[in-house]
């Protein structure tokens, strides 16, 4: 029986092996499952994933981006100065005015005046009535720097204004440009931080000489009647010994007073020495009337030139008593300074030519520009110049920068003397003489006479 049991337990255990190996493979576990099964995390993102943008840059590409996306805001640079609003220089004054505000509105819509490391300084002006009197200019360029805090100033019209302004500006070492004002006197002191835009005085009527001799050798004798004024002494200073050595007779040498509206004793001195030419005037309102009463009393030279009137437009105002008058002038805007000019001269050029410049002043004030619109305008170019060519508005480097332009403009070449007995003058500018004749039409125009490389008309005589 127990062989029988034995046998009988044998046989069930090999049954159930066999039945064990025959059967199917069991049912995976779900513990078993492989991780595939289930979606993996990255294939449903995580919130903190989705908020990731795909293109967003990382953390270390970021500061190249930030200048562009976030510039700097403009600086603010004070520009101050004085202008004559009343007073017997207001017309000049105005014109360079109206140049200034010209450039003002050109560095605005270009962005302001912008240095390498981004930093951007957007001008503003701020100025005073000086009512043409030496002594308020005194006293407002003193307010510009210690209440408004002017960071550079421009000189007001006229070189008796301006030297009252340049002895204020230069004891508090304060950078300025000036326009309106060709008086060598103070250049000529060791200024230390002043500039002079204008050709100097004493060169202003040298061409006139020179003119004379070409156009016409029988000229010899010259009556000189002119304003008792510092700018117009400076220019005599310069042309009457130029002229004895030409060999010129000076047979009227007179002067007058700014305030002066009658000039009839003046002409009767004219008249009983008959000169060959007149040469004299002062400013605008003095230099008109005296040629009015000139053509009035039929007063007979073959050449008349007057300081500062002629050039202006409203000079034309006068009819025929202003026709054949010569006047010396910085500028003209027939005159052509461009890149092309610049690239002839081998010169760098800056800002818009004098086509550009002459357009966009007839646009905002419907009246041709003076020399006096141009160098309002040119004043403020060159002190842009000189910040980005100083890449800052320290005004030490601004000083440096001024010291080594040599440039032209639209308003001609501009360069400063260097020298310490003559810092800040300008050596670079040349004068031209323009003369008022009549077209074709009988219409009173302007032509350029001198010198006759740059002419516009030939010079005509006086009836």
């Amino acid at each position: 029986m127990l062989k029988i049991s034995r046998a009988l337990w044998i046989s069930v255990i090999l049954a159930t092996l066999i039945l064990t190996a025959c059967a199917p493979a069991p049912t995976p576990a779900p513990t078993a499952a492989p991780p595939t099964a289930a979606p993996k995390p990255t294939e449903v993102p995580k919130p903190t994933e989705a908020a990731k943008p795909t293109t967003a840059p990382q953390a270390t590409t970021a500061p190249t981006v930030a200048p562009t996306a976030a510039p700097k805001p403009p600086k603010s640079l004070l520009i101050g100065y004085t202008a004559s609003q009343t007073g017997a220089q207001q017309v000049a004054s105005q014109k360079q005015i109206e140049g200034l505000q010209l450039w003002l509105d050109d560095v605005k819509k270009a962005g302001g005046i912008k240095l390498k490391d981004g930093t951007v300084f957007m001008p503003e002006v701020k100025f005073y009535d000086d009512e043409s009197k030496a002594d308020r200019v005194q006293t407002l360029y003193t307010t510009l720097i210690n209440t408004d805090k002017a960071d550079f100033l421009l000189s007001p019209y006229s070189s008796g204004l301006t030297r009252a302004a340049i002895a204020v500006s230069e004891q508090n070492e304060k950078v300025m440009i000036t326009a309106g004002a060709a008086e060598d006197l103070p250049m000529d002191g060791g200024t230390k931080r002043t500039f002079q835009l204008y050709t100097p005085g004493s060169q202003y009527y040298l061409g006139t000489v020179d003119l004379m001799a070409k156009l016409d050798p029988s000229i010899k004798k010259i009556a000189f009647v002119y304003e008792n004024e510092a700018f117009t002494l400076s220019v005599m200073n310069g042309i009457q010994p130029f002229a004895k050595s030409k060999g010129y007779e000076i047979v009227v040498d007179e002067k007058y007073d700014s305030t002066n509206t009658d000039f009839s004793s003046f002409i009767n001195k004219i008249s009983g020495a008959n000169p060959d030419a007149i040469i004299g005037g002062g400013h605008v309102t003095d230099s008109t009337t005296f040629a009015k009463q000139l053509y009035e009393k039929k007063v007979t030279a073959k050449m008349v030139a007057l300081l500062v009137a002629p050039p202006e437009p409203t000079f034309a105002s006068l009819g025929d008593a202003a026709l054949n008058v010569v006047g010396p002038t910085q500028w003209e805007p027939v005159m052509v300074f461009d890149a092309d000019t610049a690239k002839k001269a081998n010169l760098p050029f800056y800002g818009p030519s004098s086509k550009v410049f002459t357009d966009a002043y007839v646009a905002k004030y419907k009246a041709d520009p003076s020399y006096h619109s141009a160098g309002g305008y040119a004043q403020g170019l060159v002190l842009q110049k000189a910040i980005e060519d100083a890449d800052s508005a320290d005004p030490a480097k601004v000083v440096a920068a001024l010291e080594k332009v040599n440039m032209m403009t639209f308003y001609g070449v501009i360069k400063f003397s260097t020298d310490a007995k003559t810092h800040g003058k300008q050596t670079g500018h040349a004068m031209v003489l323009m003369q008022w004749q009549k077209d074709a039409a009988g219409k009173l125009v302007k032509q350029v006479v001198w010198p006759f490389d740059a002419k516009s008309g030939d010079v005509q005589l006086r009836k």
